[in-house]
Formats: C-alpha cells, sequence, structure tokens
C-alpha cells in the first residue's frame, strides 16, 4: 500500500509541474509585476492572450486583446507593433501556456523587445494595480 500511494503521489507531482508554465522564454525577457508596471508606465504594449471569456473578467488596462488559439498570427500584431517595439505578452499566471507561446512565436516572427510576463494578470491585480 505504501508503495502503490508513494507512486501515486510522484504521478501527481509530476502531472501539476507538467503543467506549470516555463520560467524563461528563449530570446525574452523575464519580468515580473514591478517590471510590468514600469513598462505599463511607459507606454509599452500589452498583449493579452487569454481566451474571450478571461478578457471579459477583466485586464490590464489598454491592453490588446489578440486571444492565442483563433486569432494570434503574425499579421494580426504586425497590425499593431513594430519589431522593435517594447512587447508585454501576458495570460493567467504559471498555470496558463499562452503568454509563453505567443512570446516565443514572436521571437521567433523577428520581434526584437519582447517581455514574458510569466505571473500575467493575477499578479498584476493582486499588485494593486489598475485593470478593467
Amino acid at each position: 500500500m505504501k508503495i502503490i500511494l508513494s507512486a501515486f503521489i510522484l504521478f501527481i507531482s509530476i502531472a501539476v509541474s507538467a503543467a506549470e508554465s516555463p520560467t524563461q522564454v528563449d530570446g525574452t525577457t523575464n519580468i515580473d509585476a514591478s517590471k510590468a508596471k514600469a513598462l505599463f508606465d511607459s507606454g509599452a504594449l500589452f498583449v493579452d492572450v487569454r481566451s474571450d471569456k478571461d478578457w471579459a473578467a477583466g485586464r490590464i488596462p489598454d491592453a490588446l486583446h489578440i486571444e492565442l488559439k483563433s486569432k494570434f498570427n503574425e499579421a494580426a500584431l504586425a497590425a499593431e507593433a513594430k519589431k522593435s517595439e517594447d512587447i508585454v505578452f501576458y495570460c493567467n499566471g504559471t498555470s496558463c501556456m499562452r503568454s509563453s507561446k505567443a512570446s516565443a512565436i514572436a521571437v521567433s516572427w523577428g520581434y526584437t523587445n519582447i517581455y514574458y510576463f510569466r505571473l500575467g494578470f493575477p499578479a498584476w491585480k493582486g499588485a494593486g494595480y489598475p485593470v478593467e
């Protein structure tokens, strides 16, 4: 019984850790909420790649919504940002893979100032920064 319980705990811990977003995305700068706020204050473009439902429930003010699974493509991003512009990608924190995927894709398209806000909207909101 002890072996079965240990195997079950190991399986659960592997499953939980596999569901976490990467801590770093090659070619990007990983940022926390305070750095995100500084970029926000300097006018960086924030791109929310969450679902339409999550977007409707609350977001960082003036963020651009390009839902990753149905609307995120090179033309959609190019219509809003130059390849050298500061762009912050965010989603729903460490359990959300969307911002890491969008960040990596943007880098592959030649964008050079990509900021990966891994902790995303929950950290922004938790820090007491403005939301809409």
